[in-house]
């Protein structure tokens, strides 16, 4: 089976988190995505713990479906090599500060000569333009910039560290897939590509929404539990019995009403709909009392057959085994290459005509040298020549 994207061919420079989960999600789809590898500078994510027969969770996941060429990008001859693949390439994805591309001698102008249809996106943290451009920084920096982290966690502990990397993730990855496949679109009316310049922060910042949209148009600056949201209101997270969590989300009448009558405390509905903070924190206590006369148990029970919005806190092995995500079949067995399989989390996205199942996980540096060099063209006098002159490491 052929996934929807089997007719794109990927060259991935990418490391570390952003531009790996946005070439998995191409690879799932049926993407053929070639990772460019150095062979002497070790990707982090390989060493990442925790391991699983020898090899980093986290890259087999990241990597799953992808080849490897080991190439020394300080050689000429390395650089020979990528001007010789991208003729026959839709996508150059890349994760450099800007300029580490053109003073490698790939840059896209250079590239975009050989192959006018060439996409080109570049994921980094603060984009190619401004006085940032070439800033080193990380996720915890582009949510605080983005202003994001101003307004997440409460007031008298200040901004929390996410477990998720919201601005890699959701402001590299994700709009790098969007960018990428929208310059997709854009070449079949043009028949030319284009260069994608994806900035995290960016990105970040436009996650904002709800609450940035409340600030650029009418003033309200957003603050920590500061509107509904954000903990400003009863929508917000509460304590069973033990201390563990319960998620309430019950911001619509019916669902209040539901949780009020389900919690025995009919009343206490009304209290949802004022928009006074003084009003929402005398709610929050009140319901806190309710969740925590109740052990975890008791509440799934008692939540489990009504509309409330209300959801347990799941820990991540909670998360795999229940029902709803063990139906949507969220976890796949990715083959390690010894006649076993490892569990890995499944592409997300479900297709009428389904996805061809995962090939391997993420593999050694180089491993498909010789094999794509081949395919490419390369004698085995070139593959030689290019090994002795270092190229391949």
């Amino acid at each position: 089976m052929q996934g929807p994207l089997a007719s794109l061919k990927v060259l991935d420079f990418s490391t570390l988190l952003p531009g790996p989960f946005a070439s998995l999600l191409l690879a799932d789809m049926g993407a053929e995505v070639l990772r460019i590898e150095s062979p002497t500078r070790l990707d982090l994510l390989r060493v990442l713990p925790p391991h699983d027969h020898g090899v980093s969770a986290s890259h087999a996941y990241l990597n799953r479906n992808k080849r490897s060429l080991a190439l020394d990008l300080k050689r000429p001859e390395a650089v020979e090599v990528v001007k010789r693949l991208v003729a026959d390439y839709d996508i150059v994805l890349e994760q450099f500060r800007p300029g580490v591309m053109e003073r490698l001698g790939i840059g896209y102008e250079t590239l975009k000569a050989i192959n006018p249809k060439l996409i080109y996106v570049a994921i980094t943290g603060y984009g190619q333009t401004g006085p940032y451009r070439e800033r080193a920084g990380h996720d915890i920096n582009y949510l605080a910039l983005a202003g994001l982290a101003s307004h997440t966690g409460r007031k008298d502990s200040g901004p929390l560290p996410l477990s998720v990397q919201v601005a890699d993730v959701a402001g590299g990855s994700l709009h790098g897939v969007i960018g990428l496949l929208a310059a997709v679109v854009a070449r079949q009316q043009t028949g030319l590509g284009q260069f994608v310049d994806i900035s995290m922060t960016d990105c970040a910042f436009s996650l904002n929404t709800l609450a940035g949209a409340g600030a650029l148009a009418a003033g309200v600056e957003p603050e920590p539990e500061g509107h509904m949201l954000n903990g400003g209101s009863f929508y917000d997270y509460y304590r069973s019995r033990e201390g563990r969590w319960f998620s309430v989300g019950s911001l619509e009448p019916v669902f209040m009403q539901a949780l009020c009558d389900a919690l025995g405390r009919p009343e206490l509905a009304r209290r949802g709909l004022s928009l006074q903070s003084e009003d929402q924190t005398a709610l929050k206590a009140e319901l806190q009392i309710e969740f925590e006369r109740r052990g975890f148990d008791e509440l799934q029970v008692l939540f489990a057959g009504i509309d409330a919005c209300v959801e347990p806190v799941l820990s991540f092995s909670e998360a795999v085994a229940h029902p709803q995500l063990q139906a949507r079949q969220v976890v796949t067995q990715v083959p390690r290459g010894d006649g076993t399989s490892q569990a890995q989390m499944a592409c997300p996205i479900k297709f009428s005509e389904g996805l061809p199942e995962p090939l391997h996980r993420g593999v050694s540096v180089g491993l498909h040298s010789d094999q794509v060099l081949k395919e490419a063209g390369f004698s085995e006098q070139d593959v030689l020549a290019l090994r002795e002159a270092g190229a391949l490491g």
